[in-house]
């Protein structure tokens, strides 16, 4: 696909800003990580051949019968599986053994246990049986950024939790994007009575205590992904409205606008084919920055108890749990740490991006 040359300045201005281009592939690489988290973190092998038959046990679900057990659903980390596959086949395991809800009742010390790295060998192997430690105390097996208070691997929790985070934030964005550009797009254009009255709703509308008002719908509904996606919806179009606006105000009285309307050009066709262009600008530049404000509203739903349902992943919940166990201080670090990376690059990403459509920069 050939770029324009316009296009081509403006990829060349982002990629001078160094910071905001190497955090753009430093979060790239986070991204495609968690969007492989069950390859990378998983109590299921991802490959196993057993009996001459080729096994994919991580996507597909098979009875413990097919393995010469009886109950429904295989532990696939049990000694009795492991042997039973090895001893007529052989299996291919993640890096990392553990999913966001495996729990580990066999830790050498009480829940939640420190990072693996913080105790000696002998005790982060001291929960194999007696003879198997060589063979079953791999990198895999241990808790490289400990448990929380339930036993589950807080790597794994934070894998998984950043993956629902930014499929959060994103939806999110682009939904209140779309809304937000079409609100203002209406309002901007027609302008009159219609700006008005629109803008007294949205002074409205903005007016209400929004995060009282989730809190409460939160505590009515069962929270899950679509439905605080619905509920944060309500409130989150919003911000893109007056930046839209104000670029349609600028650009409606524009000379080739009017000629447009001269010759008969309809209202639809001038409003997203003439004037859409110039407010992309603008909203393409806050993009980064109301990823991040949606991810850290997720968050802090999640941390007050209000957000996804419970046992999921999600790093309000890490933060939560080191709130209520400050006898363990690698769960509020790690939870701190993830966020503060996480919200620092896209920053850092939204300012290059902004360097990028700067008019001075790229018509210099």
């Amino acid at each position: 696909m050939q770029l324009s040359a316009i296009n081509r300045r403006r990829l060349e201005n982002f990629r001078k800003n160094r910071r905001g281009y190497i955090a753009f592939w430093l979060f790239l690489i986070l991204v495609a990580v968690s969007m492989c988290a069950e390859a990378v973190t998983n109590d299921k092998p991802l490959i196993a051949y057993y009996k001459g038959e080729l096994l994919f046990p991580a996507v597909v679900n098979y009875p413990e019968t097919k393995f010469g057990g009886f109950l429904a659903i295989p532990q696939y980390r049990s000694s009795f599986i492991q042997e039973e596959i090895n001893a007529n086949g052989w299996m291919i395991w993640p890096l990392f053994r553990y999913s966001y809800r495996t729990k580990d009742s066999a830790l050498p010390v009480p829940n939640p246990a420190p990072p693996s790295w913080m105790m000696s060998r002998e005790a982060a192997c001291a929960r194999y049986p007696e003879g198997a430690a060589s063979a079953e105390c791999t990198l895999g097996n241990m808790h490289m950024l400990g448990t929380d208070d339930q036993g589950r691997d807080v790597l794994a929790r934070l894998i998984y939790g950043f993956r629902i985070s930014v499929l959060f934030g994103v939806v999110l964005t682009v939904l209140s994007s779309i809304i937000g550009v079409a609100a203002g797009a209406v309002q901007g254009y027609f302008g009159g009575w219609t700006d008005l009255l629109f803008q007294r709703f949205i002074e409205i509308w903005t007016s209400i205590p929004s995060l009282y008002l989730i809190l409460i719908i939160s505590s009515v509904i069962a929270p899950n992904f679509w439905v605080l996606i619905v509920i944060l919806l309500l409130f989150s179009w919003v911000a893109l409205v007056g930046i839209v606006r104000a670029e349609f105000l600028r650009g409606r009285n524009f000379e080739y606008i009017n000629a447009a309307r001269a010759l008969g050009v309809n209202s639809k066709t001038i409003m997203f084919r003439h004037l859409l262009p110039n407010a992309m600008v603008a909203t393409v530049t806050f993009m980064p920055f109301i990823l991040g404000g949606s991810i850290t509203t997720l968050t802090s739903l999640d941390f007050l108890g209000f957000g996804m349902p419970p046992g999921s992943p999600s790093l309000g919940e890490l933060l939560a749990q080191g709130k209520n166990n400050l006898q363990a201080p690698w769960l509020g670090l790690t939870g701190f740490a993830s966020i503060s990376i996480m919200l620092s690059l896209l920053v850092f990403i939204g300012e290059a991006v902004r360097d990028a459509f700067d008019a001075r920069k790229t018509f210099a």
